[in-house]
């Protein structure tokens, strides 16, 4: 891990809106396409290998369909979709994360998962203000980590937006 000494402290530790991480935090590094992103490893349930869901009706396209997880129907996203990226094939690397969010048990389908990633403040980068496919509000920061750089995704507020449609706004 390499420690900066650019001198400008107001960047270090900022994510979107202003807030300041000043505490170690490990997030669950995963890749979709050729980028790498991470999110909070406390909502991460468990990972598991893909398994072709059941489709439902009038279900936006991101929405894969759902699985039946222990007795419990999870609905699986897949964040190639949501993120408009290119259709990839799934593969023996392709699997899900499920994410326990408020009360709710989501599961996402990505490329693949890397590690887990501790970081500090200092590593941590504002977004750069720009049009994406992600709403900037759901982006925390840029992890920098050796020569990584994280995407890190507030996968509460993604997955818990009306567009979603997933989990109540009351979380919000």
């Amino acid at each position: 891990m390499q420690a900066t000494t650019s001198g400008a402290p107001a960047a270090s530790g900022m994510v979107n809106g202003g807030a300041v991480i000043t505490a170690l935090r490990e997030f669950l590094a995963f890749k979709l396409g050729a980028e790498e992103y991470g999110i909070d490893i406390l909502r991460v349930q468990e990972i598991r290998s893909y398994e072709e869901p059941t489709r439902i009706a009038n279900a936006p396209a991101f929405i894969k369909g759902v699985v039946n997880l222990r007795g419990v129907i999870v609905p699986i996203v897949d964040m190639r979709l949501k993120f408009n990226l290119e259709q990839v094939n799934y593969d023996n690397f392709t699997v899900v994360i499920v994410l326990n969010i408020g009360n709710r048990v989501v599961g996402m389908v990505v490329d693949a998962v890397s590690d887990v990633i501790t970081l500090t403040p200092e590593q941590l980068r504002p977004v750069p203000e720009f049009n994406s496919t992600i709403q900037s509000d759901h982006l925390l920061a840029i992890g920098a980590v050796e020569q990584r750089m994280l995407i890190l995704v507030d996968i509460e507020k993604l997955m818990s937006s009306a567009e979603m449609g997933l989990i109540e706004s009351a979380l919000q």
